[in-house]
């Protein structure tokens, strides 16, 4: 649910000293136009209230060595929710992105949205009786989650692959404030990775980024200028269908074949898989007749299975193409790849890259860096909660 939020100087300041982590009161009082005198007196404000504390001090510059300042990690407490469909994790942190606690669930057929909901809230009484944490002290919840989402109203849409029944039309901002007591913001986990992403990077000053998550479908986020790029509706889930192959002109849309989504996902290995397992194209250690999921995939994978490593690699080297088309349009400086079949084996990721690269534009000239990113699997949570940490409560910043 959005926060309607008046930016006070506290508040902005605030934020400025959380985003850059250490400062002198000449760093803020440049950035913020503000007397020496006033400057003064509303760092000393917040350092009463807790907001903030003195961190030793900077060089000199010819006169005395500056204070310098940062914000107080325990002056409050931000979860982060992931809302996925393999695997759901939440995070306590504290306010410098310490992560207390964290906790994670398999989405299968048995968790649905009530059923996820009281676990949340059960974790969430559970970490802050671990920590002695009061209610007044939690300022929020992110939620990154599958879309297509109505992130105004906080409304999970229309996701497809979910193994339970009940997420279509999910109001899931409404159903946790209403159990938790305290404001939950909600944005798809694709933007919520790459605002964790970047916060873990902010001293490297990365501006341009694109973050790719390959799991039971495909998610993106664009980052410019330092800014998440949204578009005129949700478009998380359209790099799925990036056409790669074409199909009949003369039908648009009429299917996914030819997009990038039915050769590069969980369910596009699992689906491939079984047809050769059904059709006795398997080798007879990787279990003939079988049901295969992606767990057992990974089993077959680990274990050297010829055929399963043959669809993880080309399932890679789509992905790479797919990349390629991105890159020679946004031209990101970064690029962080995330997701099940990403973390499935270092080969996936190398065989992504080497494709990309070799298809990027002006390459070598041009070399955007190829990452799993800091977070890695933590991605979505944490940036959940670096959202909720950017986009401070009024209440708790006056």
């Amino acid at each position: 649910m959005t926060m309607s939020m008046n930016k006070t100087p506290t508040n902005r300041v605030y934020t400025y000293i959380a985003q850059r982590g250490v400062v002198s009161r000449a760093e803020l009082m440049k950035e913020f136009s503000m007397t020496s005198s006033s400057m003064t007196r509303l760092l000393e404000e917040m350092i009463e209230d807790n907001k903030l504390q003195e961190s030793g001090r900077g060089s000199s510059t010819g006169g005395r060595r500056p204070i310098l300042y940062e914000t107080n990690p325990t002056y409050g407490y931000l979860f982060g929710l992931e809302i996925s469909r393999i695997y759901s994790s939440m995070g306590l942190y504290d306010m410098h992105m310490n992560r207390l606690s964290a906790i994670r669930w398999t989405m299968d057929e048995s968790m649905t949205p009530d059923v996820f909901v009281e676990r949340v809230q059960s974790a969430v009484s559970r970490f802050m009786q671990e920590h002695g944490l009061a209610e007044s002290s939690i300022v929020g919840m992110g939620v990154g989650a599958v879309g297509p989402l109505d992130r105004e109203r906080g409304l999970i849409l229309d996701p497809v692959y979910f193994p339970a029944q009940g997420w279509h039309n999910l109001p899931i901002c409404e159903l946790l404030e209403e159990r938790l007591g305290f404001p939950v913001l909600l944005d798809n986990g694709a933007n919520t990775a790459l605002v964790g992403e970047h916060w873990a990077l902010r001293s490297e000053h990365y501006q341009h980024m694109l973050y790719v998550h390959v799991g039971a479908g495909l998610r993106s986020a664009v980052m410019s200028n330092g800014q998440l790029v949204y578009g005129a509706t949700d478009m998380e889930g359209a790099i799925g269908r990036m056409i790669i192959q074409a199909g009949n002109p003369l039908q648009p849309g009429s299917s996914i074949g030819g997009a990038l989504e039915s050769f590069v996902s969980v369910h596009a290995i699992e689906s491939e898989v079984r047809e050769l397992a059904a059709a006795g194209s398997l080798p007879l250690q990787s279990g003939r007749g079988e049901i295969w999921s992606f767990e057992k995939l990974l089993h077959a994978l680990s274990a050297g299975d010829i055929m399963v490593q043959e669809k993880f690699e080309q399932a890679a080297a789509y992905l790479g193409i797919g990349l390629a088309n991105l890159i020679n349009v946004l031209h990101p400086e970064k690029v962080i790849l995330g997701g099940a079949l990403i973390n499935a084996h270092e080969s996936v990721f190398e065989k992504a890259v080497e494709v990309a690269r070799n298809h990027t534009y002006y390459y070598p000239q041009y070399k955007p860096l190829f990452s799993k990113g800091l977070l890695k699997e933590e991605a979505v949570a944490a940036g959940a909660a670096v959202m909720v940490l950017k986009e401070l409560p009024q209440k708790n910043l006056t």
